[in-house]
């Protein structure tokens, strides 16, 4: 398992009820001593980008619920910093934020694809020492993130794929009822 630390997956464990994270994936993307900040990479919002901003496109931009704090917050994670000015890199390859509207415009231009940007409304965030202490009740399992993972594009298998990760060891926990009393 790996520490907290930018560039990791927080995997929820299979028995996590809290409805925000139940069988999701987080990709941490800041973890510092005054919190952390963090994406969920497979729950797509019932909105798209096309919805909040006119970008007279033929296809839907799909936006991903990234948590439940500030939902009236547009975040992205992009693999295009040859376009996209001002981003942080979190791994190799992989950028969080840039100027906003340059990815509009690259939009409009059809200049991004699916696989080049994925755009988050809100973001999961945790306050001092809160993650360790969910980390401490293992809430989590902790891996070094992937782009395969980030850039997934099966929001129902990405949980499960997550675990693949982990090792065999982990891969048992792919079948794991969500409720293990109705089992």
């Amino acid at each position: 398992m790996e520490q907290p630390n930018a560039g990791i997956l927080l995997i929820a464990e299979p028995f996590l009820k809290d409805p925000n994270f139940m069988r999701t994936v987080v990709f941490l993307c800041d973890h510092q001593s005054e919190g952390s900040v963090g994406f969920v990479l497979n729950r797509r919002y019932n909105i798209s980008l096309n919805d909040l901003i006119d970008l007279e496109l033929d296809r839907i931009i799909p936006i991903y619920y990234g948590g439940p704090v500030q939902l009236d917050n547009i975040h992205f994670i992009h693999q295009r910093p040859d376009i996209i000015q001002g981003g942080t890199e979190i791994i190799k390859g992989v950028f969080w934020g840039g100027e906003f509207d340059e990815v509009v415009d690259l939009l409009k231009a059809n200049l991004l694809g699916d696989d080049d940007i994925r755009f988050y409304i809100g973001y999961s965030g945790w306050g001092i020492g809160q993650l360790e202490e969910e980390l401490s009740t293992n809430s989590w399992l902790t891996v070094k993130a992937v782009k395969q993972i980030i850039f997934h594009n099966k929001n129902e298998e990405l949980w499960k794929d997550a675990l693949d990760l982990m090792g065999k060891d982990y891969r048992i926990m792919k079948n794991f009822p969500i409720d293990p009393q109705l089992n």
